[in-house]
């Protein structure tokens, strides 16, 4: 057997490893594949290589519109014969020596077939084997053709579509060279029959899965007495090989074109060029098929063709199909001595991924009680291992492009918690008004002399509350991000093997942190209530009221200065010295200065000086009492007293809330490690152990699920198929 038998039988045996699995090549195998469109020639191509009729064909039936239009009538084509080849044909071509030791080829068939010695009786020259029916020979050519016909409508029905899945041919013959070809089904543009609507984009789509392959040689037929421009067999190449370096042209009808035409500049590469170029062929046309005329005919007739035409006679030893037949023997020959290296590492590399995932996915289970508890608790431990390393940021799954685990608590601490507590302001819910409120009921009958203490310590309470809420949305974030861990480590190969498993570790491990969530947010609820139970106004970092005092009154008396200067120094008319006195509040606009101490004893008893003033609009009657409004709310304008009342009522409250705020920052997010963070991570291996460790539970949980039983069984098959190539590439030197 010489080299180039020795290569490319290696090449169809690997094929046929994958094949025999039912499973797409996962290696990218040198290959040629044969593509152009229906009317192209291509089964015309393939029988004169292979020297027989072996191909099914259809009938012509065609339907035409005519286009009435000035000058010549033109015949539009609308309907065609149906799709002949509707499944990939993977022809495997091997040359093997006659009953006389000799050893010919395509080159050699003309004489051979036209040769009236016959093989010894009972011995069979030439055969088919199909990879789908293996040890069966097929001697007679006719039931080869009956066998593609059958086996393709068992697949796709008749003439209702196309299947990706290829039909495997072998042929023994003397009369071939060792070549492999895919013969694909022709580009097509109508829907006949009952084909699906998209056949062009099911046929388009089936091609490009094999041509976009780099590895795969593309075998362009076009009809020469056509535009090459519009050859869809090119277009297609050219789309997955714009430099036309693995593409090989092949221009059929040559004997059609119009007198005085010719394909030279094609061939010279003018046109349109190919790096492995143009091969034409002369075919038997329709009527030859029709008359039963013999391949070795067509090949004689061909040779002569070339031989006498004028433009073709000086080179023909380049043309016609036994060149090319040797052309493509001696590309993929080259081709696979230039792939072999890297189809051997890729067949290594297969091997390796699939032994691995069959380990991952583990021996089918058995029953035995020791078997089936260890699995459990080896489980367990894993898991509870796992998530004390997600946590702690000690897993050898640590992410280089986004937080996780225990990165994420620290973020919802340490940026969104405390973040929100520190914008917390008190003055966003309760007004100046409010607080003026507060500070009247909070002195009862009797207006206080100092600021109260009472109003103080109600209004510190109430913006002390308002921490629990998010505090307790603290809580609940850190359980969304143990769930989110939870969630992640559920994801191992082992989960998916025993969904069972998967789900009753789920839902103990959901309880249990939900157990671990009530405790928690009853300790952050209670750190928030104590706070609010016992104002420490004693606390150093907390300002002392006369400090308080002294400020406010420093404000005050600073804002005055600058309202009388302001008064002083204008020229316009004073202001009103009976207005109540409004102290200037930081950014607010200037108010009138004081009165005047002797104008409001002058006007004693024209006004009432009580803050209640402003509840009555409506002008009294002298001595004549009313009832009160049924709801009493103070407004109006503030004295110096009270504004001075209620600026101290706000530093105070500003300087505590700060102190709160800083310890609820600083507890709560302990609490959550403590109760909840913590907790978990020491006692959930002994929750699992309690809720699943359980002998009665083994067999329900250990079920595998289907998914991993088909699973188990295509790593196998895939293994044996790589275990097979591998045997197969071993053996090439």
């Amino acid at each position: 057997m010489t080299m180039d038998q020795t290569l490319i039988q290696t090449i169809n045996k690997l094929q046929d490893a994958f094949n025999a699995v039912n499973v797409a090549n996962p290696i990218d195998l040198p290959q040629i594949a044969v593509v152009g469109s229906q009317s192209s020639g291509k089964s015309s191509v393939l029988e004169n290589i292979v020297g027989r009729d072996f191909l099914p064909r259809g009938k012509a039936n065609l339907k035409f519109e005519f286009i009435p239009q000035s000058g010549p009538l033109i015949l539009h084509v609308i309907e065609g014969s149906g799709i002949v080849t509707r499944r990939p044909l993977v022809l495997q071509l091997i040359n093997r020596p006659n009953s006389r030791g000799e050893v010919g080829g395509v080159a050699a068939a003309e004489g051979a077939r036209a040769s009236t010695s016959k093989p010894p009786t009972g011995e069979v020259e030439e055969w088919g084997e199909f990879l789908h029916i293996p040890g069966k020979k097929f001697s007679d050519f006719n039931e080869i053709r009956d066998e593609i016909n059958r086996e393709t409508e068992t697949k796709v029905g008749k003439n209702a579509g196309v299947s990706p899945q290829p039909i495997n041919l072998r042929i023994y013959s003397p009369n071939v060279l060792t070549l492999t070809l895919i013969d694909l089904p022709g580009l097509t543009k109508v829907a006949v029959g009952d084909q699906p609507k998209d056949i062009e984009r099911l046929i388009k789509d089936m091609i490009m899965k094999f041509i976009t392959k780099p590895n795969c040689i593309i075998l362009s037929v076009t009809a020469a007495n056509t535009d090459l421009a519009n050859s869809d067999g090119l277009k297609l190449a050219r789309e997955v090989d714009v430099e036309g370096v693995r593409t090989i042209g092949v221009l059929t009808k040559i004997d059609l074109m119009d007198p005085g035409t010719d394909v030279v500049d094609i061939l010279a590469n003018r046109t349109i060029p190919l790096r492995l170029g143009y091969v034409p062929v002369v075919n038997r046309g329709q009527r030859d098929i029709d008359n039963n005329k013999k391949i070795s005919a067509a090949l004689e007739a061909e040779r002569n063709f070339f031989q006498n035409h004028s433009s073709y006679a000086s080179k023909a030893q380049f043309c016609g199909t036994p060149f090319l037949a040797r052309k493509l023997n001696l590309i993929l020959m080259h081709h696979i001595k230039n792939t072999l290296p890297e189809i051997k590492a890729k067949i290594g590399a297969g091997l390796s991924k699939y032994q691995q995932e069959l380990a991952s996915l583990g021996d089918p289970m058995g029953s035995e009680e020791e078997t089936q508890s260890s699995v459990v608790l080896n489980v367990i431990t894993e898991f509870t291992n796992e998530y004390r390393s997600v946590l702690d940021g000690t897993s050898n799954d640590v992410s280089s492009d986004e937080l996780s685990g225990g990165a994420r608590i620290s973020f919802v601490f340490h940026e969104i918690f405390v973040g929100a507590i520190r914008a917390m302001d008190p003055f966003d819910q309760i007004k100046d008004v409010e607080i003026r409120t507060i500070l009247y009921n909070s002195s009862g009958a009797s207006p206080s002399l100092f600021v109260g203490t009472a109003a103080f310590e109600v209004l510190v309470k109430q913006q002390i509350k308002r921490l629990e809420d998010p505090g307790l949305k603290c809580v609940a974030m850190v359980y969304d991000e143990l769930v989110r861990i939870l969630n992640r480590l559920l994801q191992k190969p082992v989960f998916k093997r025993f969904p069972a498993l998967r789900e009753k570790l789920y839902n103990v491990v959901i309880n249990f942190f939900k157990k671990s969530m009530s405790p928690t947010n009853k300790l952050v609820s209670d750190l928030i209530a104590a706070e609010a139970t016992y104002i420490n106004t004693g606390h150093p970092d907390f300002i002392p009221g006369h400090k308080a005092m002294g400020i406010v009154t420093e404000r005050v008396n600073a804002q005055k200065s600058g309202i009388l200067s302001s008064v002083t120094g204008a020229g316009g008319p004073p202001t009103d010295p009976r207005s109540p006195p409004i102290p200037n509040r930081p950014g607010s606009s200037p108010q009138p200065p004081p009165r005047d101490p002797q104008l409001d004893l002058l006007n004693q008893g024209q006004q009432d000086g009580s803050f209640f003033s402003s509840f009555f609009a409506k002008k009294k009657k002298p001595g004549v009492l009313e009832n009160p409004p049924a709801v009493l709310k103070a407004s109006g304008n503030l004295s110096e007293r009270e504004y001075m009342e209620t600026e101290v009522i706000k530093l105070l409250l500003l300087s505590y809330y700060a102190i709160v705020k800083r310890t609820v920052a600083d507890l709560v997010p302990k609490a959550i490690m403590f109760n909840l963070v913590t907790k978990t991570k020491e006692d959930l291996q002994r929750e699992l152990l309690s809720e699943m460790y359980k002998k009665e539970a083994f067999d329900e949980a250990l079920k595998e699920s289907d998914q991993t039983v088909a699973r188990r069984k295509e790593c196998k098959e895939m293994i044996a198929a790589f275990q097979k190539a591998d045997e197969i590439i071993s053996s090439v030197n």
